[in-house]
């Protein structure tokens, strides 16, 4: 049996809104990252971006269990010696949450290329609001990242 490969005509993009109020990060993110991969579609290629394009809002609202957001660090590097900043997710929670989030799903992405095209396709907003109502996106529903009461 031959190994089906989709061609580009054949790829359908779909729009989908997640609301990130009270889901957990790194649920958000893992779902965000199968969608954004196409991983969810049957015509899924690991070698070809099928995936769909995601809107996420509310991204301030977003949860972290536990003490995480004091403990867990994002780092960069200038390049130079004695050049690594640390931020706490803390700190990126209340300055740019679309950014805390945004880094964390392409984490999960493929490294490259593919992922950096994949990446693309996510769009982060800290508020309710997102100007890509033309798309007439979707509202996905995400009931496993949601924080447990």
């Amino acid at each position: 049996m031959r190994t089906y490969s989709p061609k580009k005509a054949e790829i359908q993009r779909e729009w989908f809104v997640v609301d990130a109020e009270d889901l957990v990060l790194g649920r958000l993110a893992t779902e965000t990252a199968r969608i954004l991969r196409g991983k969810h579609k049957t015509t899924f290629a690991p070698h070809m971006d099928t995936g769909d394009h995601v809107i996420i809002i509310n991204a301030a609202k977003v949860f972290m269990s536990s003490d995480k957001a004091d403990r867990t660090f994002a780092h960069r590097h200038s390049g130079y010696p004695g050049g690594l900043t640390s931020t706490s997710y803390r700190q990126l929670l209340e300055e740019t949450p679309d950014e805390l989030i945004k880094k964390s799903i392409r984490g999960m992405l493929p490294k490259g290329p593919l992922g950096r095209q994949m990446i693309t396709k996510l769009k982060v907003y800290p508020g309710p609001t997102h100007p890509h109502h033309a798309q007439e996106p979707k509202q996905l529903d995400l009931p496993q990242a949601k924080r447990a009461s």
